[in-house]
């Protein structure tokens, strides 16, 4: 799909319901696993807009393979093992034939142990890297891709020489940080502090006192929905917002809402969407959306929009393979590509290459600042 095509089918989109079409075989039901529940239900809604978006669209120019999508949709907040008995209702008892997942690799690592490759799964969230299961594809971003070109960036741009790093306690937050040391160390700055804190932190007085105490002049913010809010809030209001920048590569538009623009100065972000991109593309994605869910719509998130990019990546491959078996599509989706609200997207050692954006914080919101185009993902999967 070309990008002409790609801003026909959102005008195409709200005429769907008016003008149905008819499919000459039975629904393509796919299940989406987004968190409904827990600690990311707040993306619950938005994820589950984005999907919905998505199928409407896909359906008004013919849906997947000539047959209309019905989405099915399974709460991905629960624990993993209850996650991966609501996907497996979903697939083996109400005849899902591909799986969107946007949830946390927990979840992840137990959906890819229930499928086996049997279904074909794509993960769209930021992630950590490093999945290279058959049937399984990544559109989220890698740390390659949100710190390999935005760290020496911010390096030209701020020259910090001291960098601390604060993450959470799994796997996501201890990869990311561990790739941003050696990007850090090139530009000549140090790493001056390296700590992780339960999901459930609710103080960080240590930790700043620490932050504080270390000279730190940048800080990479590795924290996931909640313990980002309450960091980067007591950040500031420790005084540290005007002598150290902040960098996050899970902080979209819910999470500051939640910070508060108040409390952001010195802060980027590095993310694959933001909600205000000024692209043709992201602009018509953003007006669809609206005019879809009207003006009480969840707001646009990049986490919520990589479902919606699941999606697309989806019907990408699939057409490609001519099929939705596995066996086909694993050598089909390397070079797989779409044109849709992040610009080109391209699958390669199943991860996307991918635009890469960097966005500070003005009076309005994110503002992107700088644009890092077709970054691939650092990964070497074998299709």
């Amino acid at each position: 799909m070309n990008r002409r095509n790609f801003l026909g089918t959102v005008s195409a989109a709200a005429m769907a319901t008016a003008a149905p079409r008819a499919f000459a075989a039975s629904a393509l039901k796919v299940a989406v696993m987004i968190p409904q529940s827990g600690p990311a239900g707040l993306f619950g809604p938005s994820a589950k807009a984005c999907a919905e978006l998505a199928a409407e669209q896909l359906n008004a120019r013919g849906g997947i393979l000539g047959r209309k999508v019905e989405l099915l949709f399974g709460d991905a907040g629960l624990a993993p093992a209850e996650a991966a008995q609501a996907a497996l209702r979903l697939w083996k008892g109400s005849g899902a034939e591909a799986v969107i997942g946007m949830h946390d690799s927990a979840v992840r690592g137990a959906l890819v142990g229930l499928f086996k490759a049997q279904v074909p799964y794509f993960y769209t969230p930021v992630y950590e890297g490093g999945e290279c299961s058959k049937g399984t594809y990544m559109n989220g971003e890698t740390p390659q891709q949100q710190l390999q070109p935005v760290i020496p960036w911010i390096a030209a741009e701020r020259k910090p020489r001291k960098w601390y790093l604060i993450g959470n306690d799994y796997i996501w937050g201890r990869n990311t940080n561990a790739a941003a040391k050696g990007y850090i160390e090139q530009t000549g700055a140090s790493v001056v502090g390296d700590e992780y804190l339960p999901f459930t932190v609710d103080n960080f007085d240590a930790s700043l006192a620490r932050i504080r105490s270390s000279d730190a002049d940048a800080v990479l913010v590795s924290l996931v929905g909640g313990a980002s809010v309450g960091f980067n809030k007591a950040f500031a209001s420790f005084g540290l917002a005007d002598k150290a920048l902040r960098l996050g590569t899970l902080i979209e538009e819910n999470t500051l809402a939640g910070i508060g623009l108040a409390n952001a100065r010195n802060l980027y972000s590095s993310a694959g969407y933001f909600a205000n991109i000024d692209t043709p593309a992201a602009k018509a994605f953003a007006q669809a959306y609206a005019q879809r869910f009207g003006p009480q719509a969840p707001a646009l998130n990049g986490l919520a929009e990589s479902t919606y990019e699941g999606l697309l990546m989806l019907e990408a491959v699939a057409k490609k393979a001519g099929s939705l078996d596995v066996e086909k599509m694993d050598p089909a989706c390397e070079g797989a590509s779409y044109d849709g609200p992040r610009g080109k997207v391209t699958m390669k050692a199943r991860h996307v290459e991918q635009d890469v954006y960097v966005a500070d914080v003005d009076d309005k919101g994110f503002r992107v600042v700088k644009t890092f185009p077709r970054v691939g993902s650092g990964q070497t999967c074998q299709t």
